[in-house]
């Protein structure tokens, strides 16, 4: 089988692939991405040796770049990683998730539409998508693949118009495919704007603990090897034209997380709990900030058999050791661009903001 991944310097794409790549050495697999300011090449940097593992560099918003690349590869297998993910920059500049989350799919459907043409046994396109896309839920219930469409940021509602236009190039023109809508991803290799990464590195480095608000908010955590577990699954095995949630049974406020990564992080490196949780500093809310996520990942559980295998307590404590083991990495990540955008928007690099 010929896989074509997009985004696979990213956070989740780069788990993928450290999943697939060794374990299916008679597949092959091309990483495709436009080596954004999120991008890390060290995030590969054990594959580039692997025979069936090759990197090329496409700017998926280029639809002649777009078909040139899948027509040299032709894909048996597209997993469609690739977006602008962060919150807080859709809110600041659309524009470029407009792009990169809309045009760049559109032109991904449609190079896969040219090049498949009638085919259609053993092919499968999956579009990697959020719970964003549902907005926001009060203090019960969770979302289903039955939930209404409620974007509330314009990152989700170019993700929405994302899901949207896979469905619609399944429908009209038969391409299989198959999408997966899943909760707040942590794990090794995630870009430090995000949460977790953000109070780990701030944490052992003595920086503030930026919270939004109160620190109320929701999320549903899920570890990422569990999301790339669910992806392999529904990429091999999932009914075409379907949607799985994808959720880790691990709600929890930011707070919560926060004084968890505390307690991790000063359990790591001997220091006092007090030190570590006296740089928590709480900072003006974003807007239209979603008050809780939750998913009700039943579908994806009762029809692949798929389960989460990491509680939030092992995950959390396998996540700080591996930031705290990996400064190259970090280092790698925190760079000028970085610097740039905390400074700018947050006033300073001391107080860095989040996207949960």
């Amino acid at each position: 089988m010929r896989y074509l991944v997009t985004g696979g310097l990213g956070f989740i794409g780069s788990n993928f692939l450290h999943r697939l790549v060794p374990s299916r050495p008679g597949d092959s697999f091309v990483n495709v991405d436009c080596c954004s300011y999120a991008a890390n090449p060290k995030s590969v940097e054990s594959l580039e040796g692997c025979a069936n593992y090759r990197f090329v560099r496409a700017d998926l918003a280029e639809a002649a770049e777009v078909r040139e690349v899948v027509g040299a590869v032709e894909p048996d297998v597209v997993v469609h990683f690739a977006a602008e993910s962060h919150v807080d920059r859709s809110i600041r500049g659309p524009e470029s998730f407009l792009k990169s989350n809309v045009v760049g799919t559109f032109n991904l459907l449609e190079a896969v539409r040219e090049r498949w043409g009638a085919r259609r046994d053993g092919v499968r396109f999956h579009h990697v998508s959020t719970d964003e896309v549902f907005g926001s839920l009060g203090a019960e219930g969770a979302f289903n693949e039955e939930t209404p469409y409620d974007p509330s940021s314009p990152y989700s509602a170019t993700k929405a118009a994302s899901d949207h236009l896979v469905r619609a190039w399944h429908r009209t023109f038969g391409i299989p495919v198959t999408i997966s809508n899943c909760s707040n991803n942590y794990g090794p290799r995630q870009h430090p704007e995000k949460l977790m990464p953000l109070m780990i590195m701030n944490a052992a480095a003595g920086k503030p603990l930026p919270v939004y608000g109160q620190g109320a908010n929701v999320r549903d955590w899920l570890h990422v090897e569990d999301h790339c577990a669910a992806i392999e699954l529904i990429v091999d095995k999932g009914t075409p034209g379907q949607t799985y949630n994808v959720g880790g049974h691990g709600e929890r406020t930011n707070m919560q997380v926060v004084d968890a990564i505390c307690e991790a992080v000063a359990k790591e490196t001997g220091r006092s709990l007090a030190s570590v949780r006296d740089q928590i500093r709480f900072v003006q809310d974003r807007p239209g900030h979603d008050f809780r996520y939750a998913i009700d990942p039943r579908r994806i559980e009762r029809e692949l058999q798929w389960s989460p295998r990491w509680s939030f307590e092992d995950g959390l404590r396998d996540t700080v050791r591996w930031y705290l083991a990996n400064d190259a990495w970090c280092a790698s990540a925190v760079n000028e661009e970085y610097h740039a955008w905390t400074q700018t928007h947050y006033g300073t690099s001391q107080t860095e903001g989040q996207t949960s």
